[in-house]
């Protein structure tokens, strides 16, 4: 009995059950799902590779591309494969400053990941918990965040997050505020509508009997009811996150020169297109683009899983 968590769920027929659903029975139907889609296992090896990537970045990079003593402006705009006058070949080129584009690209993907993945955990966060107070109260409070919400996703969120960082101005921490304020609201409404029919739950009504606190209610009852649509959204919003960020970044209102993301690195070379220098903008592009399918890969699949209407 020791290993049986006493909290009551919803059971295939709403009845009361413990909280053992032989994980590991779970888990295992649950992997072989996933991987039985070839694209999704594909998303998820390219998503892995990536962060580990960004996280080993200063030891995978041939060149640290901040590091003023290693860059040198006679080596910028090298083509693809070129080598420097030191023989130091240069795999992907070099950007208009001189520093390796593989290296810069490495860097970028981390600074990327980095306010993408952070700015999607603290927008679930905040969007989860304000999404189960309104459903759980009602009343006044739901319909103030909900107003809130209808007004947050109806405005154009590009518009909104140049409006935000033209006040605040750039920064990583400015630019993962501004996405938390953009995103937290499909979390909310996620997190709102699942809870809405988790409070009609008899397993709600008896910890209610029970005189069970409401704040216990929604964390200890509710709210892991409500865990699966809110994985699969933040699957999303993370690659959604990182596409608003390489769009600022690339209009000039993101990440400083000085720590620049994928979107920075292509706006550096956009200059160069004209003049034939494409590895510039192409190879940041390439990154972003893959680091945004395979997250997105992920974020179907799991979507198909937890929502049985969309499994073929």
């Amino acid at each position: 009995m020791s290993d049986v968590v006493t909290t009551p769920v919803r059971g295939d027929a709403g009845s009361l059950v413990p909280k053992r659903f032989k994980l590991e029975s779970n888990w295992r139907q649950f992997r072989a799902g996933f991987f039985a889609s070839k694209t999704a296992t594909l998303g998820l090896a390219v998503s892995l590779l990536l962060i580990l990537a960004a996280l080993f970045a200063a030891r995978i990079a041939p060149q640290n591309p901040y590091d003023l003593m290693q860059v040198s402006i006679l080596d910028a705009r090298l083509a693809p494969g070129a080598e420097s006058m030191d023989g130091f070949a240069y795999v992907l080129g070099t950007d208009g400053l001189g520093r390796d584009l593989f290296s810069a690209i490495l860097y970028g993907l981390r600074i990327s990941l980095m306010v993408g993945v952070g700015a999607a955990l603290a927008a679930a966060v905040l969007g989860t918990l304000l999404g189960l107070i309104a459903a759980y109260f009602g009343g006044r409070i739901e319909a103030a965040i909900m107003r809130l919400v209808d007004l947050l996703l109806s405005t154009p969120s590009i518009l909104v997050a140049m409006m935000i960082l033209a006040y605040l101005g750039k920064g990583i921490g400015n630019v993962i505020l501004t996405l938390v304020i953009m995103e937290w609201a499909y979390y909310a409404r996620t997190a709102r509508a699942q809870a809405l029919v988790e409070r009609q739950r008899d397993y709600v009504e008896a910890a209610r009997c029970l005189g069970i606190p409401g704040w216990r209610i929604l964390l200890r009852h509710i709210l892991p009811n409500c865990l699966p649509p809110l994985i699969v959204i933040g699957t999303l919003q993370i690659a959604r996150a990182i596409t608003l960020e390489a769009t600022l970044s690339f209009l000039g209102l993101g990440v400083p020169v000085t720590e620049p993301s994928l979107g920075l690195l292509i706006a550096n070379g956009y200059q160069y297109m004209l003049s034939g220098e494409y590895w510039i903008s192409l190879y940041p592009g390439i990154a972003l683009l893959v680091a945004i399918v395979s997250l997105n890969l992920v974020g179907d699949r799991l979507r198909e899983l937890f929502n049985p209407r969309l499994q073929k």
